[in-house]
C-alpha cells in the first residue's frame, strides 16, 4: 500500500512542476475534440539511436509555427491532452507545433541504462548533439514549420534546454531554462557546496536510475527522518538498499571531493559568446535547483554584447510559476504571479523570438519581490545602488547593524545521534506527501528549544528594509572536533499582530496562524573540510576560530516595517543534508559508526549577514 501511495504521490509532483506529465504508455490518442492532433515516432540521432518523441499539432493552425521542443526524462504523452492545459494557454494564443521526446534511456527511447550525464563531449554523442539532431530532424519532417526552434522546460527538461545552448543549432533561436542546474557537486540536486543532500540524491536518483521507468525509492518506516538515521552512512545505505542499481549514487560515494569525475559534468565551461535568446527563470524557494539558473545568467553575461539573456525569478518553488503561484506556501501574495509571468513575460518572449512578433524584453532580470508582493524590473543583476550592510551577530543574542566590541562567542553541543531535522517529524520521503514542495517556507519555530540551534534577533523593524541582490553570511566560528558543519539561516519574523484570528476556528488553525510566523528567506550549508578549497578535503584545527563564509544567494526581499530579522545557526540538516561524523576521515561518505562522534561548537565575535540594502 505505502509503495502504491508513493508512486501516486511521484506522478502527481511531476505533472503539477513538469509541463510534459508521465503519462501511461497504453493510452490512445485524444478524441477529435483534441486542441493538438498527436503524432509519436522515433527520431534517429548520428549514432542510430533512436528516441521517443511526440509531436502535438494545433488543430486550427494556420500558416508555418515554430517548434517548441522539450526533452525529458520523466516520460512523454501518451495521448493528446483532451483540453488546453492551463500553464500553456498564453503560449498557445501565439500558435505553436510542441514536440516532447523521451531521453537515451527513458521509456520508450533506445539507449543503455540513463547516466544523468551532463558531459559534454566532442566526437560523441551527449545531451547537446541530441538537442541538436532532434532539431535538424523536426526541420526537415515536420510539415508546416516555420524554420525557427525554440527549447523550454522545468528542472531536468530545463536542463535539457540550458545544455543545447553549448552547441546550438542554426534554427535555435528561443530557449527558456527553467530551474535548470549546472554543477552537480557545488549545488542543486546531489550537493549543497558539497555536502551530499542525501534524502533527494536518494530517492531522484533511484526515480531515474533503478528502472527505464520512474521508480520511487522504498522505504519500510514511516519518519524518513529516523529511516536513515538508522540506516548509517551514504556507503551503507547504498550496499544495504540500493545494492548497484543506482549508479550515481555509487558514483557519489566514491568521489567525495571536488574531482575530474564532477568537474568534467560542468556544461557551462563549454558556453561561450551568447548567441540564442534566453530566458532563466529561478525560484527563490525553489527546493531542488535555486541556484542553476543564475549560473547560467552570469556566465551569459560575461559575453552578451546583444544583451540576449534575462533572467526572471520570484517567492516560487520548484515549477510553481508553471501555476498561479499566488500564494508562497502559507502566506498570500495577493496576485497570481504565476499567471503573470505565463501572460506578461514568457509568451511575450517566445512571440518575439519565434513569431518575430512584439518587442524583445526591456530588463536583464525581473524578480516578483516577495514582502511587498511586486514585480520589479532591474536594467542590471544584480541592480547598482544598494548598500553592502553587515548585521552583526551579537554576544547577547541580537542583530545589530553596528559592529560589536569586545570578543565573546556563544557555545552549542552538535551529536549527529540527534541531528537538527530540516522539517517537522515526522518527514515524509521526497515525493511521499505534499509537504516536501514547500518545506523552505515552513514556520522555523518549531526548532525552538532545541539547545543545538542558536538564534540572533533584532528589534522590530520601525521601516520596510529591502534586500536585493546577494546576501551572504560570514561566520567567526570553532569547533571541538575536526570536522563540521555550519548551517545559516536568514528568517523574516512575522509579528504577533499580523492576521486576524478566525471567527469560527478549527482545530489546528490557532498553530497554523502567521501571527509570528518565521519565514526563512534564505538557508545555506558548509562544510568545514573544504574551507581551504573543494579539490582536497583538510580536517580542521580543534577550537581554531576561523572565517566560514556561506553564500545566501540572489535574493529580493522587503521585511516589512514591524517584523524583525533573525539568524539561525546550526550545524545538521537530516537527512536532506547527510550527517557530518565531526571526526575528519578521509572519505565522509564511508565513515564508521563509531567516528560519528559529539562536537561543542562556538560563533565568536565578528560573525555577520551582509545584506545588499536598497535606498
Amino acid at each position: 500500500m505505502r509503495t502504491q501511495t508513493l508512486r501516486r504521490a511521484a506522478a502527481a509532483l511531476l505533472l503539477a512542476t513538469l509541463v510534459a506529465p508521465a503519462a501511461s504508455r497504453q493510452a490512445a490518442p485524444a478524441a477529435q475534440t483534441s486542441p493538438f492532433t498527436y503524432q509519436k515516432l522515433m527520431v534517429p540521432m548520428r549514432d542510430g539511436t533512436k528516441l521517443e518523441t511526440v509531436i502535438l499539432t494545433p488543430r486550427d493552425a494556420s500558416g508555418p509555427l515554430p517548434i517548441l521542443l522539450q526533452r525529458t526524462p520523466y516520460g512523454v504523452f501518451g495521448a493528446a491532452p483532451s483540453t488546453m492545459p492551463a500553464s500553456w494557454a498564453a503560449l498557445a494564443k501565439d500558435g505553436y507545433i510542441l514536440v516532447f521526446q523521451s531521453m537515451r534511456g527513458r521509456f520508450g527511447s533506445e539507449g543503455a541504462q540513463f547516466t544523468l550525464s551532463t558531459e559534454l563531449r566532442d566526437g560523441s554523442t551527449d545531451e547537446a548533439s541530441d538537442a541538436y539532431d532532434t532539431i535538424d530532424w523536426l526541420l526537415k519532417n515536420v510539415p508546416a514549420n516555420n524554420g525557427r526552434v525554440g527549447m523550454w522546460g522545468v528542472s531536468y527538461p530545463g536542463l535539457t534546454a540550458a545544455i543545447a545552448l553549448a552547441r546550438p543549432h542554426p534554427a535555435l533561436k528561443a530557449v527558456s531554462p527553467q530551474a535548470p542546474w549546472t554543477d552537480y557537486f557545488m549545488h542543486d540536486d546531489l550537493h549543497r557546496y558539497g555536502a551530499m543532500r542525501l534524502t533527494y540524491a536518494y530517492d531522484w536518483l533511484h526515480l531515474l536510475q533503478a528502472e527505464k521507468t520512474n521508480e520511487t525509492a522504498k522505504y519500510d518506516g514511516y519518519d524518513s527522518y529516523d529511516w536513515f538515521l538508522n540506516a548509517g552512512s551514504p556507503d551503507e545505505i547504498e550496499r544495504k538498499h540500493l545494492k548497484g542499481r543506482v549508479p550515481l549514487f555509487r558514483a557519489m560515494i566514491e568521489n567525495p571531493d571536488y574531482n575530474g569525475f564532477w568537474k568534467k559534468q560542468v556544461w557551462t565551461a563549454r558556453l561561450g559568446k551568447t548567441t540564442v535568446a534566453t530566458l532563466n527563470v529561478a525560484g527563490l524557494w525553489d527546493q531542488e535547483d535555486p541556484w542553476g539558473p543564475w549560473e547560467i545568467h552570469r556566465k551569459q553575461q560575461q559575453d552578451d554584447p546583444q544583451n540576449l539573456a534575462v533572467i526572471v525569478a520570484g517567492p516560487w518553488n520548484h515549477g510553481g510559476w508553471r501555476g498561479k503561484a499566488e500564494s508562497l506556501g502559507r502566506i498570500p501574495m495577493g496576485t497570481e504571479s504565476g499567471t503573470q509571468f505565463q501572460q506578461e513575460i514568457e509568451a511575450p518572449f517566445f512571440r518575439h523570438w519565434l513569431h518575430g512578433k512584439g518587442d524583445k524584453p526591456a530588463f536583464e532580470a525581473a524578480l516578483f519581490q516577495s514582502g511587498s508582493w511586486t514585480w520589479k524590473r532591474y536594467a542590471s543583476w544584480p541592480p547598482k545602488g544598494a548598500e553592502a550592510r553587515k548585521l552583526y551577530l551579537t554576544a547577547d543574542g541580537t542583530l545589530s547593524f553596528t559592529a560589536p566590541t569586545g570578543a565573546a562567542c556563544r557555545d552549542y553541543v552538535s551529536d549527529p545521534a540527534n541531528p537538527v531535522p530540516y522539517r517537522q517529524r515526522p518527514i515524509s520521503s521526497t515525493w511521499g506527501s505534499p509537504d516536501w514542495p514547500w518545506w523552505e517556507t515552513e514556520d522555523q519555530r518549531f526548532l525552538q528549544g532545541r539547545p543545538d540551534v542558536l538564534s540572533w534577533t533584532s528589534a522590530q523593524l520601525d521601516a520596510d528594509l529591502t534586500v536585493t541582490g546577494r546576501v551572504a553570511a560570514t561566520l567567526m566560528a570553532a569547533t571541538s572536533g575536526t570536522d563540521s558543519d555550519f548551517v545559516v539561516k536568514l528568517i523574516d519574523v512575522f509579528p504577533d499582530n499580523y492576521a486576524k484570528p478566525p471567527e469560527s476556528p478549527k482545530p489546528g488553525d490557532y498553530a497554523r496562524s502567521l501571527n509570528g510566523y518565521q519565514l526563512p528567506v534564505a538557508m545555506e550549508v558548509r562544510r568545514g573540510r573544504w574551507l581551504d578549497g573543494y579539490e582536497v578535503s583538510k580536517p580542521l584545527v580543534p577550537g581554531k576560530v576561523r572565517a566560514w563564509d556561506v553564500p545566501l544567494h540572489d535574493r529580493d526581499h522587503v521585511f516589512k516595517k514591524g517584523h524583525r530579522i533573525m539568524v539561525q545557526v546550526q550545524s545538521s540538516w537530516f537527512p536532506v543534508i547527510d550527517r557530518n561524523p565531526q571526526k575528519f576521515v578521509p572519505n565522509i561518505y564511508k565513515a564508521q559508526r563509531s567516528e560519528y562522534v559529539k562536537a561543542t561548537q562556538r560563533v565568536c565575535t565578528g560573525s555577520f549577514v551582509s545584506l545588499p540594502v536598497a535606498g
